[in-house]
């Protein structure tokens, strides 16, 4: 069954017998209105079951009263990575002098549905969108309600005209690479993120570009999703194709973790045997033994620009893509 389309301004103004500039002034309560109208417009609201667009309204009488962060992901992976809590708590923390709520939307990559039901009903002023995929296909949504909204990460190409913010991936992901080499490995890998996440390619590409400049091999590529099993599985399966193997980027901290425990499990010392160099700098890069030698992922900085730049939305202003700048943190792991 096709799902049942949201009642529109339209929709209001024609079952109240008005105009639609009357039925918008009516319904962000403009003192002008006449009572007659005022009461139709409010049976048809009623009666049709309309919600206001909320980034309308707020546009209108000059106010914000929630901003939503979506995450295309499956709870269980948001509640089990530490990136998703660092990012929702530096958001709230911007905005906690404010009187702007922050409110959680999350799905299944793939399962649009639940979220593009939340974005068209008006619940909120605006949208910070984190983790996202390149078949989230929410810029259509986005365009279409005029929702403001900024992308933590670089989106696809496809999501024109949607500002963002994110970290220099592929510099990390190269110095990440070239600090190996310059230890001296030579037979290198690399557990790499999603593809169908520009974090992910951005990733992989800077550690190729690295390799392909020293003339090394950058062949031994296995593929995560960012969580600690798949840190592991990818960890044994490298192992299993190049025992030999002396250096290893993986691109995060969650699945640098668990690809060193699997190295340890077999009894490979780390960094003697292989080195290990994360993407992150997240807190368990700290208790890890060795600690983690990381890239910095400023996740307290990207927060914060994109709450930024979307309150720069609201008020009308156009903003640009921002890309912030990133250094390696060197411990002992690599």
């Amino acid at each position: 069954m096709p799902a049942r389309r949201l009642p529109t301004l339209e929709d209001v103004a024609a079952r109240a017998g008005v105009s639609r500039a009357t039925a918008s002034r009516a319904v962000n309560l403009d003192p002008r209105v006449r009572s007659q109208s005022r009461l139709a417009v409010e049976a048809a609201v009623t009666e049709l079951g309309y919600r206001p667009n909320r980034a309308a309204r707020s546009l209108v009488i000059q106010e914000v009263d929630s901003i939503a962060v979506v995450v295309p992901e499956a709870e269980d992976r948001v509640f089990a990575d530490p990136f998703f809590a660092s990012m929702l708590a530096s958001i709230t923390q911007r905005l906690a002098d404010s009187p702007v709520q922050v409110l959680l939307a999350m799905g299944q990559p793939g399962g649009r549905q639940k979220i593009e039901r939340y974005l068209r009903g008006g619940y909120t002023d605006g949208a910070i969108i984190v983790s996202h995929h390149r078949d989230d296909d929410l810029s259509g949504v986005l365009h279409e309600t005029k929702l403001p909204a900024v992308y933590v990460g670089r989106p696809y190409a496809g999501d024109v005209g949607i500002p963002w913010v994110d970290v220099d991936n592929n510099f990390g992901a190269t110095l990440a690479a070239e600090h190996l080499i310059g230890l001296g490995r030579r037979r290198l890998a690399t557990i790499a993120g999603p593809q169908d996440m520009a974090a992910g390619s951005d990733r992989l590409a800077g550690w190729r570009a690295a390799l392909d400049g020293a003339g090394l091999d950058s062949d031994l590529v296995e593929f995560g999703d960012f969580t600690s099993a798949s840190g592991a599985a990818a960890m044994e399966r490298l192992l299993e194709r190049a025992p030999e193997l002396d250096g290893v980027f993986v691109a995060s901290d969650l699945m640098a973790v668990a690809a060193m425990h699997e190295m340890q499990s077999r009894g490979i010392a780390v960094p003697e045997q292989i080195a290990v160099v994360g993407f992150d700098d997240s807190h368990a890069a700290q208790l890890t033994r060795p600690p983690l030698t990381t890239v910095i992922n400023p996740v307290g900085e990207l927060a914060g620009r994109a709450v930024d730049l979307l309150l720069q939305l609201m008020k009308g202003e156009a903003v640009d893509p921002v890309v912030l700048q990133t250094q390696m943190v060197k411990r002992t792991s690599g």
